[in-house]
C-alpha cells in the first residue's frame, strides 16, 4: 500500500527545488510577459518571493564545518 503522507524532503532537497523553481521562472515569465499572460510586477514579485523562500531556507542550514 502506498505511504499515503511520505516523508518530507530534508533541507537540502527543498533547497534544490526552489532553485530549480525560480530558474523555471526566469525562463518561463518573459514569455508569459511578452503574451500577455502575466504583468512584469506580477512576474518580478513572484521571481522576487520565491529567492526570498531560497534565502529563507540557506539561513536555516546548518553550516558545514571543514576539520
Amino acid at each position: 500500500m502506498p505511504d499515503l503522507f511520505p516523508r518530507s524532503p530534508d533541507l537540502d532537497q527543498q533547497i534544490e527545488c526552489v532553485s530549480r523553481e525560480i530558474g523555471m521562472r526566469q525562463r518561463v515569465y518573459p514569455g508569459w510577459v511578452k503574451a500577455g499572460r502575466m504583468s512584469q510586477t506580477k512576474a518580478d514579485h513572484e521571481i522576487a518571493a520565491m529567492q526570498a523562500v531560497l534565502t529563507t531556507l540557506q539561513s536555516i542550514k546548518p553550516q558545514e564545518t571543514t576539520p
